[in-house]
């Protein structure tokens, strides 16, 4: 048997988001689990991200979200994904603050 960091029929490419995406190589289905994006170390309560959580973009308008399971968050899919579509989510994980220049 071979590692793949990805599931099939997922691969990280050139994104016109944010440097690199995640994009699919195949039609996907609205729905479908892709795997797990990220695990909580249930003594440490840190947040440790897969290969597959590493390059998700944001979007206002996802076609993809992250449902948490206990200490487990998984990928599906919101609608049905074409070859080439890049997959993205609404990020909530975190609140960002712009930095001021002096």
């Amino acid at each position: 048997m071979t590692y793949r960091p990805l599931p099939e029929g997922l691969t990280i490419q050139k994104s016109e988001i944010d440097n690199l995406g995640l994009f699919a190589t195949v039609s996907i289905d609205k729905g479908v689990n892709a795997g797990i994006t990220h695990i909580t170390d249930s003594i440490t309560k840190k947040l440790y991200r897969t290969p597959l959580g590493g390059f998700i973009n944001h979007s206002e308008e996802p076609n993809a979200k992250i449902v948490e399971v206990q200490r487990v968050r998984y990928l599906y899919f919101l609608k049905d994904i074409e070859p080439g579509e890049e997959v993205t989510v609404k990020y909530t994980m975190y609140n960002p603050v712009k930095v001021q220049d002096d």
